[in-house]
């Protein structure tokens, strides 16, 4: 296991702990529905996490699959 490795492994859980974070954020400061607003912002890295997308492994591709 490679450095990229172990921050692939952390990025994923952080990416995933972000985009809820910014969905709940974004849900509690509108009007309670999902309107347009800041919560798309937190799909992004959301889906990235749960798919286990990595920037930095596609950029590198120094990480193992």
């Amino acid at each position: 296991m490679n450095i990229y490795d172990k921050i692939r492994g952390f990025c994923r859980s952080f990416r995933i702990i972000l985009g809820l974070a910014v969905l709940f954020i974004g849900f509690l400061m509108g009007d309670g529905s999902l309107n347009l607003g800041i919560w798309y912002l937190g799909l992004l890295p959301l889906i990235a996490g749960i798919v286990n997308f990595c920037p930095i492994c596609l950029i590198t591709k120094k990480c193992t699959i």
